[in-house]
């Protein structure tokens, strides 16, 4: 027996209401309610499955294969793996649909893309600059999930879908878009994956504020969540996992934007080796991934309210740091603006740059250079005292094979491939500038 009911939806968060409300009380969102008529199926209640004692479990073996690409294998745990349902979230123009075609031309396998954006020529052409020659691809412009799937049953090595916002399914009456929508396919592309055993990327659309479009459930339904990086002005891109149930979250790729689409970068160099006031080098890690980093400060008079601003580090961090130089060493900067960057893009997620970011600090106080021969790593606490981080070694010797010669460190290493001198303290810092 089925029932009708008419509610309200939320288009950002997915609350329902009785009826229609002006402001969701959930999220804030002004006229953000739509109408939805759902059909609720009354059903009797099933067999309950099946106990299975813990021991008696098999184990399943994960088989993975290469995406083609070290960088995304590196991020995805090691490969795809078959029945997996991956988000990619990014902003608009970031490069998702590029690295997704890229994808699909790089394997030897039989790919499926669902296209409900663009028009078959305008994937054609993209192909084309990507140099895609993946003779067992195949182009599916539909939105209607119930289609989709079906032709997923008819056997592919892999599918991806660009992108879920366009997707829509024909047993709800809802916009496609719609929080109930979003959620709807991906639900079904979930069980398609898992019983066809078919990996299935899926593109996502992010708000300004930097989160999947749709509701927070969707990052709950999916394997793995990932999220690229990266300016439309500028080259570099920038893949992390946020979630993944097969491997590590901790990895990034890195990928550089060129006129024949994405290329790998690991290689590529975040830092200039010409010494100016204000600049200095540090050493973070992404994972396993040991990156050499420029940050920069500015330090400027202040003829009102001191500004504080920072790119890639996190601004409550810079408000500790400044009010530890004012206290350790005295410096006025309550009168002083302070911005700092991190060169290329990249975010930094961890401590290990406090030494560098003061150094640039001082170094633009009191305009005077820093040696480019020299690498900054360690963890300034709040009362003043340099600490180890880990992987020390590890960042060490990235350093050195890029030809720096002298590393400030809170503790020598065992291995010392490059002359370290220990800072204990913030105010001993000042000794190697």
């Amino acid at each position: 027996m089925a029932k009708k009911k008419t509610i309200y939806e939320c288009i950002e968060c997915g609350y329902k209401s009785a009826k229609w409300m002006g402001k969701c009380p959930a999220c804030g969102a002004w006229e953000s309610f739509v109408e939805v008529s759902e059909t609720k199926l009354i059903k009797k209640s099933s067999h309950p499955s099946k106990i299975l004692k813990f021991d008696e479990i098999e184990k399943e073996e994960i088989q993975r294969f290469s995406s083609g690409d070290s960088e995304l294998d590196l991020v995805l745990g090691g490969g795809i793996v078959p029945g997996s349902l991956v988000l990619i979230g990014g902003s608009p123009g970031v490069g998702k649909s590029t690295l997704m075609m890229k994808l699909a031309g790089n394997i030897d396998k039989k790919v499926l893309y669902v296209a409900g954006e663009e028009s078959p020529g305008q994937i054609k052409i993209r192909a084309e600059r990507l140099g895609v020659k993946n003779k067992e691809l195949y182009l599916m412009p539909e939105i209607v999930v119930e289609n989709i799937i079906e032709e997923i049953k008819k056997g592919y090595d892999l599918v991806i879908i660009d992108s879920i916002q366009t997707i829509y399914s024909q047993n709800l009456q809802s916009a496609p878009g719609s929080v109930s929508q979003v959620r709807e396919a991906t639900f079904e592309l979930m069980r398609v994956a898992k019983e066809e055993k078919i990996p299935i990327f899926i593109i996502g659309h992010i708000t300004k504020e930097g989160s999947i479009a749709g509701p927070r459930v969707l990052e709950h339904m999916v394997d793995t969540v990932l999220y690229f990086e990266g300016e439309a002005s500028r080259e570099l891109r920038i893949l992390r996992a946020f979630k993944n149930r097969f491997g590590s979250t901790s990895e990034i790729g890195i990928f550089e934007m060129t006129k024949n689409g994405l290329t790998s970068a690991k290689n590529k160099s975040f830092f200039s080796k010409k010494a100016l006031p204000g600049s200095a080098i540090t050493v973070i890690l992404e994972g396993s991934r040991p990156i050499v980093i420029e940050v920069q400060a500015l330090v400027s008079e202040s003829y009102n309210i001191p500004k504080r601003s920072a790119t890639g580090f996190d601004l409550a961090r810079l408000n500790m740091i400044l009010a530890l130089l004012e206290k350790k060493l005295n410096l006025p900067f309550n009168q002083y603006d302070v911005f700092v960057n991190v060169t290329g893009g990249i975010k930094i997620t961890e401590p290990a740059a406090d030494l560098a970011i003061i150094a640039a600090i001082v170094s633009s106080f009191r305009d005077r250079k820093i040696s480019k021969e020299s690498v900054f790593i360690g963890e300034v606490s709040l009362v003043g005292d340099i600490r180890d981080i880990p992987g020390l070694e590890q960042r060490i010797k990235e350093a050195a094979n890029l030809g720096f010669t002298k590393a400030i460190v809170p503790s020598k290493p065992l291995n010392e491939v490059i002359k370290c001198y220990e800072v204990k303290e913030v105010e001993k810092l000042l000794e190697w500038m």
